[in-house]
């Protein structure tokens, strides 16, 4: 189980359970204890990979270690290992039988430890997912291997236009919900794409600008994201005066579309951002509202 906030590290550990075959559940970092130890006692596992703390926009940082301490202290599952990754200024003062995983990278490389890719069938599970349905009780949702892989492949070629390197997603969601696992992490790699990971919010890290230099910073080709995103950055800045700061020196000439999901999208949100595309995106760049909107 990962309680991680949007670093690489989170990334890594996910991957790092495929590659041995297990099966990974990612909580979104900042739940509650409550909400943690209902997801430990679900899915049982035998390691929680978390860090010292995350950052929440604006807000700071926000200390994991009383978070999953409590969980851990909440539940019914008797955990056999944490493994803290430890950011810097929130250090985690580790306890007995936890592990600093910096100092476990380190013994690793040391002693030329190595773990062989593990081959699985297609039907085996890749990651379980919760949503808490109708009841507020989480309920996990297992994902199979091979035709999650399959289809994510088709999809974020054929659907979102990402086709292999040279292009970059930037979906600014959060590896916590099915849209992070699905187009943060495994559909962009799957195809040999550059991912976009990005710790912050649309707005207040440090300004409501920041998507847009996230664009020209990494050359994005698709943005995906929620109509809420959109509309934050449109309270901040309700002339759009720092898309078209980016925009007149040329920096969003890569976008070629972005994507909305999630919630329904108001046409005027639409038509602001195919207007401010067509003047400064890519040629016949567009807002997609896409299929599970």
């Amino acid at each position: 189980l990962l309680y991680m906030p949007m670093i690489p590290a989170a990334l890594v550990g996910m991957l790092a359970a495929v590659r041995l075959g297990a099966v990974h559940s990612v909580v979104f970092g900042g739940f509650s204890s409550v909400s943690l130890a209902q997801r430990i006692d679900a899915c049982h596992p035998k390691v929680i990979l978390t860090a010292s703390c995350g950052i929440e926009g604006n807000k700071g940082q926000i200390l994991y270690e009383p978070l999953v301490r409590g969980a851990i202290r909440r539940s019914f599952w008797q955990l056999a290992k944490l493994v803290v990754w430890q950011r810097k200024p929130g250090q985690w003062c580790l306890h007995k039988g936890e592990i600093d995983w910096q100092g476990l990278l380190k013994e690793a490389k040391e002693h030329g430890d190595w773990a062989d890719n593990v081959p699985v069938n297609s039907n085996d599970g890749l990651y379980i997912i919760y949503t808490s349905g109708t009841t507020g009780k989480p309920k996990g949702v297992l994902r199979q291997a091979g035709g999650h892989a399959v289809g994510l492949h088709r999809s974020v070629r054929e659907m979102f236009g990402i086709q292999g390197p040279g292009d970059v997603l930037f979906t600014a969601s959060d590896i916590g919900w099915v849209v992070g696992h699905s187009y943060i992490l495994y559909a962009p790699l799957l195809v040999g794409a550059t991912t976009v990971l990005f710790e912050g919010k649309p707005v207040g890290t440090p300004d409501a600008g920041v998507f847009w230099r996230v664009v020209e910073d990494y050359r994005v080709t698709a943005l995906f994201t929620a109509p809420t995103a959109l509309r934050a950055i449109r309270k901040d800045d309700p002339g759009n005066h720092l898309f078209h700061q980016r925009g007149i020196g040329g920096g969003l000439r890569t976008l070629r579309a972005i994507f909305l999901a999630g919630e329904r999208s108001e046409l005027s949100l639409v038509e602001i951002y195919t207007d401010l595309l067509a003047k400064y995106g890519a040629p016949g760049a567009r807002v997609i509202d896409n299929w599970w909107s």
